[in-house]
């Protein structure tokens, strides 16, 4: 039963610490806020931790949310796995192709710079 308890502790432990660093997170986001007032929410943060924290989150909540939105409303999604068509697929298909004739390259390397330079995704081996 002792172990139950120690668990839970740990459970409302880290989420507390977890609730503790966003809020610190949105109090240096807020640009409307001025540094007097951080210093305080942070200050309180230290001196009455949990009262502050609930009454933070109870206060300025909707705001947290704003902002972290906010944060990712201009930026792009980058879609790194999806290759782009090569300028000049036939010339790189040329090369990778007298690469092959060569034995430098073997017929899957070949396959797979030629689906690269067409601009598809390759998954083979």
């Amino acid at each position: 039963m002792d172990f139950f308890w120690w668990l839970l502790w740990i459970f409302y432990f880290t989420a507390y610490i977890y609730v503790v660093i966003l809020i610190i997170t949105d109090l240096f986001r807020d640009e409307k806020l001025n540094g007097w007032l951080k210093a305080i929410w942070i200050i309180a943060l230290v001196f009455v931790p949990f009262l502050t924290a609930l009454v933070y989150v109870i206060a300025r909540g909707s705001g947290m949310a704003e902002r972290a939105r906010a944060r990712y409303a201009g930026v792009p999604e980058a879609d790194d796995y999806k290759p782009s068509a090569s300028a000049s697929p036939a010339e790189d298909i040329a090369k990778a192709k007298a690469l092959l004739d060569a034995g430098t390259i073997s017929q899957g390397e070949f396959d797979a710079l030629k689906s690269k330079a067409l601009g598809n995704q390759y998954f083979g081996a």
